[in-house]
């Protein structure tokens, strides 16, 4: 009778220790797999901008022979204008 009730109690502690050891396992997959999400996010938001950049240089590549292209890297860069032209500048700036 001693016996079959130490069984019994021994039983319940092993279902305990089961049912803890199994709630562990799953909160620390939950933990890794959050984790995981999380960096897959901020991978997928770099190829994201990657692929930005990549089209606007893909465009930039189109237009640089360009005569659109060459002038307005004239006026910015180098300060260039046609002969006559009238150049108006902000002195606020």
């Amino acid at each position: 009778m001693k016996n079959k009730k130490i069984n019994k109690l021994f039983g319940k502690v092993l279902v305990l220790m089961f049912i803890i050891y199994f709630v562990y396992t799953v909160i620390a997959q939950q933990k890794t797999l959050n984790s995981y999400a999380q960096e897959k996010d901020k991978y997928n938001d770099n190829i994201e901008t990657a692929q930005e950049e990549q089209d606007e240089l893909k465009e930039m590549k189109d237009n640089i022979n360009s005569d659109e292209y060459i002038e307005q890297i004239a006026r910015e860069k180098l300060g260039m204008y046609y002969p006559n032209e009238r150049v108006y500048i902000d002195i606020e700036k």
